[in-house]
């Protein structure tokens, strides 16, 4: 079952006007829900209504955070995914006819729900190798921070991984610095350093991304800083990780030929853990 603006559906349908298909015109948030709990609903939230300001969509005025909470809630119910751990995908997207220059800005959103194996967040013990696309670059603006529909450059990436047997790829700006993995943002330690690129890099504004620099910059002995990542610092890092909100922390352990320690990340995989359950203790 999805939530088709509102009504629960059987089945996703495709329609010929839905510009998110044709256009990619349309934004979206992924989200994790544990037992009935919205994880760092209100940072997905503020997010949502940004994206939606910047790419000039008309925000309806019942779009309000109590309803589209209600709605995913409701929607993992009729799923029974109530007591479970779930993935939460909204698009939102223009509704309107016209080619690239709609008729009108009012819009439509979906909602969808998928179950998850994992209730808290745990380091996975498997290998992960990545390496540099380089074939097509990110554009240091505004709109490459934004979640929209539009990542070809993510799936050609993704297609390139597979082919060369990685488990993700580090995707570069048109200023040849690292910016992001496939899949999440991208941080680096280097002694008590640990770096992540900054959003006028170009990088995904994550949630996940945004949790962590306040959670490190609590901790004692380690020190936070948004700046441009070289890939000639890769290979001089003690650590490299990807993060996202449903997986939380996925340690890089090899690029090239340098293998990477997990000390970190899994501290900091602890640190989630307990902002998680102080996150579901309270909605309870």
């Amino acid at each position: 079952m999805i939530n088709f603006n509102g009504n629960l559906e059987s089945k996703e349908h495709v329609f010929s006007s839905n510009r998110a298909f044709k256009y990619g015109d349309a934004v979206f948030e992924t989200i994790k829900v544990v037992n009935g709990t919205i994880l760092f609903w209100e940072d997905h939230y503020f997010r949502l209504m940004a994206s939606m300001r910047i790419v000039r969509m008309e925000i309806p005025m019942g779009f309000t955070m109590e309803f589209l909470e209600a709605q995913i809630i409701n929607l993992v119910d009729v799923n029974n995914l109530l007591n479970a751990p779930a993935r939460i995908r909204m698009t939102v997207f223009r509704d309107a006819l016209g080619l690239y220059k709609p008729e009108q800005n009012d819009i439509s959103y979906f909602i969808e729900v998928k179950p998850l194996q994992e209730t808290t967040y745990r380091l996975s013990s498997e290998l992960c190798e990545v390496d540099l696309f380089k074939d097509h670059y990110i554009t240091p603006q505004l709109l490459s921070t934004l979640k929209t529909t539009n990542r070809v450059l993510n799936v050609i990436a993704g297609v390139f991984a597979k082919e060369n047997e990685l488990e993700n790829c580090l995707l570069l700006n048109s200023n040849k610095q690292v910016v992001e993995a496939i899949n999440g943002n991208v941080f680096l330690v280097k002694g008590n350093i640990i770096k992540t690129p900054p959003l006028s890099d170009g990088c995904i504004k994550g949630v996940m991304r945004k949790q962590l620099i306040e959670i490190i910059g609590k901790l004692d002995g380690f020190t936070v800083e948004e700046s441009s990542v070289s890939p000639f610092e890769l290979q001089k890092a003690d650590e490299l990780f990807i993060t996202n909100v449903i997986q939380g922390v996925i340690s890089i352990t090899k690029y090239r030929k340098k293998i990477f320690e997990t000390t970190v990340a899994s501290i900091l995989v602890g640190e989630i853990n307990k902002l998680s359950v102080g996150i579901q203790l309270m909605n309870k």
